[in-house]
């Protein structure tokens, strides 16, 4: 079922500039979470935003595509020219739905169900880009899980590795699948967070992650930087997401956001931007660093 099916106040594609500042009191069950399921639905892309064309011609696999983030970046993108194959784990609807999105903007879409977790899946993966969309130019490594625990000693070591294989050990694995087909002009980039600068009190084994992924992002910049292949990051703030209502309970849900100086939550439309201008030409002298779309975090990285 659509959001507009489901009467979301916000529809999922042709979206007003205002910026909800509470966010409804509900949860659910299973990561990663359904965007399908969520009664506010989130904003994916701006009804302004216009595309020109900065990614004509490209091919970008993105990993976690089927909503959030990922969906944003996938539609933005496609928006902007790109064809987009988007990994997922198992939100077959949300999947479609994205699929959908990208086609609607006049590009070709490809949908890749399986666990990145998985070194095989993570060739495959990138295999059947190429051979179905005819080349990769942008990777973007975007999935991630999270599960919070009020004590390091609550956390077992089959989540810690859990969490460090879907957060980390994937990028490698699709880092090391994709390289072979990227040439000169072309980009990685990284979802971290803003929990690796400040941290997470109640998220240790995720922010550890995080904090990974920037040194990762930092060291791959420079090891690729002589085949002219850019390494870049993006670290969100709190932005409203299924993975949010998957992870809190239904009180922190409902505040979720409004301790960051703008006082609310961003929307997926917020952070886009920010990965089309890192697989774009605009930032051909950007490599090794981190946006920070966070409602105002001041956090020096």
């Amino acid at each position: 079922m659509s959001a507009e099916q489901k009467g979301h106040p916000h529809p999922t594609t042709a979206q007003a500039d205002n910026m909800p500042d509470q966010m409804p009191s509900e949860t659910q069950d299973e990561q990663p979470g359904l965007e399908a399921e969520m009664s506010l639905a989130p904003i994916v892309i701006r009804e302004h935003y216009r595309g020109s064309g900065r990614l004509g011609g490209k091919v970008a696999l993105i990993s976690g595509g089927d909503s959030g983030i990922g969906r944003a970046v996938a539609v933005h993108f496609a928006r902007e020219g790109a064809d987009v194959a988007v990994i997922y784990l198992n939100e077959t609807d949300d999947a479609r739905t994205t699929l959908g999105m990208i086609e609607g903007e006049g590009r070709r879409g490809l949908l890749l169900e399986g666990d990145i977790g998985d070194p095989a899946f993570c060739r495959s993966a990138v295999q059947r880009t190429v051979e179905q969309l005819g080349d990769l130019n942008v990777l973007v490594n975007n999935a991630a899980e999270q599960h919070p625990q009020q004590s390091i000693t609550d956390i077992t070591p089959g989540q810690l590795e859990r969490t460090f294989r879907t957060n980390v050990f994937a990028m490698f694995y699709l880092v090391q699948a994709a390289l072979p087909h990227l040439k000169a002009g072309d980009s990685i980039i990284n979802t971290t967070s803003v929990t690796a600068y400040r941290g997470s009190p109640g998220l240790l084994d995720y922010a550890s992650t995080k904090g990974a992924i920037v040194a990762l992002t930092r060291s791959l910049s420079g090891n690729l930087a002589d085949q002219q292949i850019r390494v870049n990051a993006v670290a969100p703030g709190p932005i409203w997401t299924p993975l949010i209502p998957s992870t809190f309970d239904a009180d922190k849900v409902e505040s979720f956001g409004q301790d960051v100086p703008m006082g609310r939550a961003g929307q997926p439309a917020e952070v886009a931007p920010a990965f089309v201008f890192l697989a774009s030409e605009d930032s051909s002298y950007i490599t090794g660093q981190v946006l920070h779309p966070n409602g105002g975090e001041i956090i020096n990285g």
